[in-house]
């Protein structure tokens, strides 16, 4: 197996070799993605979900008017899919885009379906996926309801740096629901107010 997708399966849950094998039988290793290409599409089923060994995504829609609104930003050692309609096989409300070349290994929902048949450690590791994607999902639905902008940036830097770190500030802005230049304006604001801070 994948050192690294061993290693991140171990962290979530210890599963026998067998049960490893079973899961990863049709697995394509690896799926190289461009930057700007697309994993999935908008109206496509998601049918395959997969392991980031290298490289950033990021998930999106596109409203009436054509603005790309940012829901989520996926990384290297972690998994991608829009698990809505992976899970249910329905087709996709949202795109999802390599930001830099990728690196991924996949799965298909069949596979992970027959190691759900056969295996309780891996109906265990998917319970796990799927709390861990819930939390992250209300997290982001409860920052648009009770915090502002300033609040829901701050957030954002202090429980995922990393995000600052791989992502455009452009597409970060899309994220936190603001325009790029607000976003601009915010960082200086709290830039100057650290200054002060330090200075005191």
């Amino acid at each position: 197996m994948i050192p690294k997708l061993k290693a991140k399966i171990e962290k979530i849950l210890q599963i026998p070799v067998e049960d490893c094998d079973l899961y990863f039988s049709n697995s394509k290793i690896p799926l190289k993605i461009p930057a700007k290409d697309y994993f999935l599409k908008q109206g496509q089923i998601c049918k395959e979900m997969a392991f980031i060994e290298n490289g950033e995504l990021r998930m999106f829609y596109i409203t009436e008017e054509g603005k790309e609104i940012n829901v989520e930003f996926f990384f290297e050692n972690n998994f991608v899919a829009s698990y809505q309609s992976f899970l249910h096989q329905s087709k996709s409300k949202y795109y999802i885009q390599a930001i830099s070349d990728c690196e991924l290994i996949t799965i298909s929902n069949k596979s992970l379906q027959n190691a759900y048949s056969n295996s309780p450690y891996w109906q265990r590791f998917g319970r796990i996926i799927a709390e861990k994607v819930f939390i992250l999902a209300e997290q982001r639905s409860e920052g648009f309801l009770f915090y502002d902008a300033q609040e829901r940036y701050l957030n954002l830097l202090k429980n995922r740096p990393v995000v600052f770190e791989k992502i455009p500030l452009y597409h970060i802005a899309s994220y936190l629901g603001i325009e790029p230049e607000s976003l601009s304006r915010l960082r200086k604001k709290l830039f100057r107010k650290n200054e002060l801070n330090i200075g005191q």
